[in-house]
């Protein structure tokens, strides 16, 4: 069976809500517009849905010279690109780099709706951000994606998922949409979970290496559209996709060639494997 592509995601905020697409230009950090920009503290460290579930009910949109906010019981709050990098930021406690401030007015808007002193940074140069020398290379880098430019997640490894899970003591949280795991890239026509063995892949005409997989965490417990907060998926992959202490689902890559464009309905090719138990880690 031919693999294809049958989704394109991009987040242009971290923790809001995703942007469906036809079509993507892949950027050495990403597709084009995926999480770019990001909420942080006043430390500088990064916001996200883990701590405050209701981020994951306001809606981003691109727009040109800047970003429109939406929310539920809120005004519509538009964001100009910020001019220059004047602020320490970071992801998950990695190394800080330089990012630019979104301004006051996000700063007052997104405090409001969080409950908690917060400001919106923007990924002004991508490449001021290094990643994992373990996994990616000196010249590697991401916006403010978790820790890898792009995810890519199959089908047939959410049906397994959904099955294992209706077999399970928690059958009433199921099935799971792939909204939970909040891939860029979903692809179709693979075994279940024989990602894990894909170290090259070609979409179209874009070349990507899948370096690690995707270790999950309590964000995937919540309902993308009510906010709230359950067991699972966590507690099925933990039964079932549980390596050195984590759970996993989908794969992270690394753009090999990026300005290709990717499309819905291009072919997916693995041009390299390797056997492993479970995903690289």
């Amino acid at each position: 069976m031919t693999i294809r592509l049958t989704e394109l995601h991009t987040y242009p905020v971290k923790s809001m809500r995703g942007v469906p697409a036809s079509s993507a230009v892949v950027e050495p950090w990403g597709l084009t517009g995926d999480r770019r920009w990001m909420i942080v503290d006043t430390a500088g460290e990064c916001v996200t849905a883990r701590e405050h579930p209701a981020l994951l009910l306001l809606t981003p949109s691109l727009a040109d010279g800047g970003l429109w906010l939406h929310g539920p019981g809120v005004d519509s709050l538009f964001v100009p690109v910020p001019a220059e990098a004047d602020m320490l930021v970071s992801v998950h406690g990695r190394e800080p780099f330089l990012a630019s401030d979104g301004g006051p007015a996000a700063e007052e808007w997104l405090s409001a709706y969080v409950g908690t002193p917060v400001r919106l940074a923007y990924a002004d140069d991508p490449t001021r951000r290094s990643l994992n020398p373990r996994f990616a290379r000196p010249d590697d880098s991401a916006a403010f994606n978790d820790a890898y430019p792009i995810l890519v997640t199959t089908l047939e490894s959410l049906e397994q998922l959904n099955a294992w899970i209706a077999d399970g003591p928690r059958s009433e949280e199921g099935p799971m949409t792939m909204t939970r795991f909040r891939p860029n890239v979903v692809v179709s026509g693979a075994p279940a979970f024989s990602e894990d063995s894909w170290r090259k892949v070609r979409i179209g005409d874009a070349l990507f290496r899948s370096p690690k997989g995707c270790d999950r965490c309590v964000m995937t417990t919540t309902d993308p559209d009510t906010a709230a907060r359950g067991k699972e998926p966590i507690t099925t992959l933990a039964r079932h996709r549980r390596f050195d202490g984590a759970t996993w689902f989908g794969m992270n890559l690394i753009p090999d060639n990026p300005g290709a464009t990717i499309r819905v309905g291009d072919e997916v090719e693995i041009l390299e494997t390797e056997n492993s138990d479970g995903p690289p880690r």
